[in-house]
């Protein structure tokens, strides 16, 4: 009995500690489980917090206040010679290869170093793959993005350009090294040496292949030459009628100052064209939120002979202007191997040098506004869309099967049908609102072409033959290429692949089921806009109007730029002995000239006597603005709600609920105003009463002045349109930590044409000297994409002052220089 009560008594006084102990057990399994899983709280993904919080590995080891240094000596497998790599002090290197090979291997490794994440996330957007790493999104917005990219044909794009590649040796070469190079830096990295957002959003690079730079460099032709309007301006057609549209809407705008002047001086016979007459098209397509390229993507690029410059030698300047993010976009870098001695920026993820300069020449890049997307209406045989109609039969589509891997959710297939004219984007499936109809797109940038063999060229072009011909295998984006010699040459040249239409033809949606509503022919490579060594002294671009109204064939876009080319022009008419301190200050010029022709025609319809005090002393700032968007100017922030509010009243029947209409321009709606003030689209469509235009100039007004002042009353601020503006740095993710605000002048149509989210992203300015180039450049950001690296923003500041950095041109990797921050030394495995 006793034996028995003790056993009872143990085993009573012993279960609550082996109950305690099962509970800590059972916390810390669940913790350990907790901890080293990713989880997704109201849309917002987490880490495994674990794995994210160590010390030996999580992020801080991402935390580099002075920079993170490569070893000395690094053996790498693949490579077959030593490669220099000096370090400068903005982090920007200086590769020195004793072979091509070894030169795009190593570029490949050092940019993965300091930018894989960006190069990763970059081409899975063009892709079609951001689900694979973000899941669906809040309403599928992410897996909407996806299925848009995989229905307008970018992997397609993609894998016609890198055929392109492939059939050139030297440009197969070229790219598979540089993704060999990419591979090794993947291969050798432990979680603990992964960027920063790998470990945020739990995932690992994957191996990068070739198509992977195709995708990039038709990533970048899809932000600069997607754009269309085909859609709206056949809606406008419809509803407007054709004598109103070409009103609205005409090709080339009275404005001048085209990037080419040589009326009667084109030395050529056009590409002759049949007579047939296309018929245009009387329907409406109602499909919705179809808007055109953000006009705040242009560029600038000009030259300047050594006859207007102080040194007796030209000077090359470029600042193309796109969306600022971070990590930037540029990735800046000298490649030096036998000849080859090349230095500027690179798209991470692309090899070669895109805008830069060598030892004897510089060029730059501007967008080229031209219409290279064409929408065909298409007419299937049933709703299985296996055969569509082409002249009078029916043939086969193709149908390509896409599988949308989508984070902690199942795969999402969709079906994308081909057609000979290319995808059909909007179906019953994806974005039909309620149109009936369907419509097959046509993108110059599906086609295969070379341009990594352009860029190949010109850096290593010695002179103007050489520039030439490396343009020869440039087709998509279209661009106005800017070029500067040592030997005193100086050119431009209009870019691309470019239909030769008749006129209209290509403005509106066109009739799929005729072959001959193709493009008859491309305009030849050497009938395009371009000119050498002009009488006036420099040639310039920006993104206006490419050629005189003498050029033989038909042009049509978007819109064109009316102001800033017109402010580069007239400075540089008027100087002389310019050098590049005067460059810089034209890069940084914050004057308007639109501001310049409308504020004083819109001031004269303001009545000062039934104004409040707060719209009087408005009034009295802008009567006084000299027109420049300085930092701490209050006229601007007035002008710009006057502007926008005026603007909107004036085009409200373009804002339609079930179709998709374009605006006309802000140079075309002022030129209206000045010689049309009856004009039937001043009465205000949303409004019983009959408005005049000076209804509408007095009511936006007074609309804008409320509009700043509320925002002066929210922020408790003085006014000032650095403030106003806001200019803003956004992370690819879209983190705020990893963002930030700058104090930056300017406006989209100024030279300085730096918006909230736009802006100059790579500022240079090179004199072109015998003995050798003298460089000037800066861009929002620094060299790396990590954002606990002091050089993930190093040049910021300096960018947002409108101070330049002059760039370190090595020679060689012996050669003394005080810049360079280390070295290390690529040796073969």
């Amino acid at each position: 009995m006793p034996e028995n009560f003790f056993l009872s008594w143990l085993i009573i006084e012993t279960a609550p500690m082996n109950f305690r102990f099962l509970i800590s057990l059972a916390t810390t399994i669940l913790l350990v489980w907790a901890l080293n899983r990713s989880w997704n709280i109201k849309g917002t993904p987490v880490p495994p917090l674990g794995k994210f919080l160590a010390p030996s590995h999580g992020f801080w080891q991402n935390i580099e206040p002075n920079g993170y240094r490569l070893p000395e000596m690094l053996n790498l497998p693949g490579l077959k010679q030593p490669v220099t790599v000096l370090f400068d002090s903005l982090m920007i290197p200086h590769l020195f290869a004793q072979s091509d090979d070894d030169l795009y291997y190593a570029q490949g490794y050092i940019t993965a170093f300091h930018r894989l994440w960006q190069m990763e996330f970059q081409t899975h957007a063009a892709a079609g793959r951001l689900s694979e790493i973000l899941g669906s999104g809040k309403d599928d917005a992410v897996l909407n993005y996806d299925r848009q990219q995989r229905r307008l044909g970018m992997v397609y794009a993609a894998e016609n350009a890198l055929r392109g590649m492939e059939r050139d040796p030297v440009a197969k070469l070229v790219v598979t090294r540089y993704a060999e190079g990419i591979n090794a830096w993947i291969n050798a990295l432990s979680y603990k040496e992964l960027p920063v957002e790998y470990k945020l959003l739990d995932y690992r690079p994957e191996e990068w292949t070739t198509i992977k730079s195709a995708l990039l460099l038709r990533s970048m032709a899809q932000t600069l030459n997607m754009g269309d309007k085909d859609m709206q301006m056949t809606n406008a057609l419809k509803l407007f009628g054709k004598e109103m549209i070409e009103l609205l809407y005409p090709d080339m705008e009275p404005v001048g100052d085209a990037i080419v002047e040589k009326p009667g001086k084109w030395n050529f016979d056009p590409v002759p064209l049949n007579d047939t007459i296309i018929a245009l098209p009387d329907e409406l397509v109602k499909i919705t939120g179809l808007s055109p390229p953000d006009p705040n993507i242009g560029s600038n690029n000009w030259a300047v002979s050594g006859s207007k410059t102080q040194s007796g030698y030209p000077i090359l300047c470029n600042d193309p202007h796109l969306t600022i993010s971070l990590p930037s976009i540029w990735y800046a870098i000298q490649l030096h191997a036998p000849g080859i001695t090349c230095m500027g920026v690179s798209l991470p993820g692309a090899p070669g040098i895109i805008i830069g300069f060598n030892d004897s020449i510089a060029w730059g890049v501007t967008n080229a506004q031209r219409d290279l997307v064409d929408w065909y209406r298409v007419t299937f045989q049933n709703n299985r869309k296996e055969k569509y109609q082409l002249d009078g039969a029916w043939k086969d589509t193709r149908k390509v099967i896409e599988k949308i891997s989508v984070r902690g959710r199942d795969a999402f297939y969709d079906t994308v049908v081909y057609t000979h004219w290319g995808p059909v984007p909007y179906d019953e499936h994806f974005r039909a609102e309620n149109n009936r109809k369907h419509f097959a797109f046509r993108w110059v940038a599906h086609d295969e072409s070379e341009e990594l063999l352009t860029f190949y060229k010109l850096n290593r072009a010695k002179n103007h033959a050489d520039y030439m011909a490396a343009l020869d295998h440039f087709s998509s984006p279209a661009q106005n290429f800017v070029f500067a010699s040592v030997t005193g040459d100086i050119a431009m040249r209009v870019q691309g692949k470019f239909p030769a239409r008749k006129k209209n033809e290509g403005k509106f949606v066109l009739d799929g089921s005729k072959s001959s509503q193709a493009p008859q022919a491309y305009i030849p490579f050497a009938h395009n806009v371009m000119d050498k060594n002009p009488e006036r002294g420099f040639v310039s671009s920006a993104n206006q109007y490419p050629a005189d109204a003498t050029y033989p064939y038909y042009i049509n876009a978007v819109s064109y730029e009316a102001y800033r080319n017109r402010r580069i022009n007239n400075l540089l008419r008027e100087a002389g002995s310019v050098t590049v301190a005067d460059m810089m200050n034209l890069q940084l010029d914050t004057y308007s000239i639109k501001a310049e022709e409308v504020l004083p025609v819109l001031l004269g319809f303001v009545d000062s006597s039934i104004l409040t005090t707060e719209e009087l002393n408005t009034l009295n700032v802008l009567k006084s603005w000299d027109y420049y968007y300085k930092k701490d100017a209050e006229a601007p922030a007035y002008f710009e709600n006057w502007w926008r509010n005026l603007f909107a009243s004036i085009w409200d029947e373009m804002r339609n609920d079930s179709l998709s209409l374009s605006y006309p321009t802000a140079w075309n709606t002022i030129h209206l105003i000045k010689t049309k003030p009856d004009f039937a689209f001043f009465d205000d469509q949303s409004t019983t009463e009959k408005e005049t235009l000076t209804h509408l100039v007095r009511q936006a007004f007074k609309k804008g002045v409320a509009d700043v002042e509320a925002w002066k009353k929210e922020k408790g601020t003085a006014l000032r349109w650095a403030d106003y503006k806001d200019t803003y740095i956004e992370h690819l993710t879209r983190m705020e930590p990893f963002s930030y605000h700058v104090e930056h002048g300017g406006h989209g149509d100024a030279v300085n044409a730096s918006s909230r989210r736009h802006g100059p992203s790579w500022r240079m300015i090179v004199s072109v000297e015998p003995g050798g180039p003298n460089a000037y450049a800066t861009y929002p950001g620094g060299q790396s994409g990590n954002p606990g690296s002091a050089h993930y923003n190093s040049m910021l500041s300096r960018w947002a002052d409108g101070n330049y950095f002059k760039l370190l041109f090595l020679k060689q990797p012996a050669q003394p220089a005080a810049g360079v921050l280390f070295s290390t030394t690529l040796k073969p495995e």
